[in-house]
């Protein structure tokens, strides 16, 4: 907050009625708010280390010098969260910031703060490793992948960004397939709900093999059901009817309880009344939207017969949150956390390198992180990064803010 006070000019400080002098009435004005800017600006900030002798001659002591990004670096680790959260907390390419600190007095090659990003990278990379174990740690995970352009060599090599997420944790990983085997990676040995799209690859992975059935259970999304039915409405009336029924089972979801952030005791409360609410109301209604689905006849190939048949296909797995309270109905939790990584591939295209890639993923997880819990995210990243020059190796995660 920054206060302003106008007076009046010299020529001014006349009655208007009388002719006499005003003077300032002390303690009273007129007051309005508006929003400014303050204009940036970037110090170079000299650290002069004291140093200390004793008057016995000894070995002189130097204070302790601050931690630094890099040893010996000109930037400072603030300055590189900044770069950070430029990049990948508001899709500012490199390219662009190097033009914008120009305009604001300082010179600096995009390279340079390519490297800032590398060093801070470095720093937390044990963190954002510890991320995918946290979000195992969720009886429920969300799973989903979307395309990555890989700018090495012409136009680019399309690799994918894989996401896992539990309610309040991401990881985000950039490999070069989207096979079942690169699924069956990303999943590892997770033993719970894995709540994904209808992508063959999911299956694929959680197909039970040699060494006996898969840990995991899939389960799938009904709003990707709705959008195919939407699709085709315009095509087929009768996609009305199966879009009502939907829209009830939200209406029925809406009023719910949340579990993942309550206690032990309050938790199984809450579980309870969900699998209760879901049995007596839900259940019926999804047996209405099956028994319409089966009695429906529609043309080879057409977008109603497509919705049909993917939803029949997909109906075991459908139907899990109809026994199991901790699943949600879709998957649109883990869409929402990839829309940083959609928005940072429309502005700066994909990565240069595969170092890029693994920084991508690592800075996108972080943000995300700290965003679900309830921190800032430049916060944590200094806090995190700190710790680990420090410590190296040190793992420090967003606090959640409950």
């Amino acid at each position: 907050m920054e206060e302003v006070l106008l007076p009046l000019d010299e020529a001014d400080r006349l009655c208007g009625l009388c002719g006499g002098g005003l003077h300032a009435w002390e303690g009273q004005t007129e007051d309005c708010e508006e929003v400014t800017v303050v204009e940036r600006s970037f110090v170079l900030r000299r650290v002069r280390r004291q140093k200390y002798r004793c008057r016995q001659g000894c070995a002189p002591v130097t204070a302790p010098a601050p931690p630094r990004l890099v040893p010996g670096g000109r930037y400072s680790l603030e300055f590189a969260v900044h770069v950070a959260l430029m990049k990948y907390g508001f899709h500012l390419p490199l390219a662009r910031q190097q033009r914008l600190y120009l305009r604001e007095g300082l010179v600096v090659e995009a390279q340079t703060l390519w490297d800032q990003l590398d060093a801070l990278a470095g720093h937390l990379r044990k963190s954002y490793e510890a991320l995918l174990a946290e979000v195992f740690t969720s009886p429920v995970i969300h799973a989903d992948e979307t395309y990555w352009l890989l700018l090495e060599k012409g136009p680019g090599t399309k690799w994918y960004a894989w996401t896992v997420a539990s309610p309040d944790t991401v990881f985000h990983r950039i490999l070069p397939s989207r096979s079942g085997a690169t699924a069956r990676t990303v999943l590892g040995d997770y033993a719970g709900v894995v709540l994904v799209d209808g992508y063959a690859a999911y299956q694929t992975a959680t197909k039970s093999g040699p060494d006996g059935p898969s840990p995991a259970t899939l389960a799938f999304c009904w709003a990707h059901v709705r959008r195919k039915f939407f699709e085709a409405k315009q095509f087929a009336p009768a996609c009305e009817e199966v879009l009502r029924l939907i829209a009830e089972v939200y209406a029925i979801e809406a009023d719910l309880p949340g579990w993942y952030a309550l206690t032990a005791e309050e938790r199984q409360v809450a579980l309870a009344q969900r699998l209760a609410v879901r049995q007596q109301r839900s259940a019926p209604v999804v047996e209405r939207i099956q028994q319409w689905a089966l009695a429906q006849r529609a043309a080879p190939g057409s977008a109603f017969r497509k919705a049909l048949e993917y939803m029949l296909k997909l109906w075991d797995g459908l139907t899990v949150f109809l026994r199991n309270p901790v699943v949600p109905i879709d998957n649109n939790h883990v869409e929402r956390q990839m829309r940083d990584m959609v928005m940072g591939r429309k502005n700066h295209y994909g990565s240069k390198s595969k170092r890029g890639t693994e920084v991508a993923a690592l800075f996108y997880s972080l943000i995300e992180t700290a965003r679900l819990r309830g921190e800032d995210p430049g916060n944590y990243l200094r806090r995190a990064a700190l710790a680990a020059i420090e410590n190296p190796g040190t793992v420090t995660l967003p606090k959640s803010q409950d």
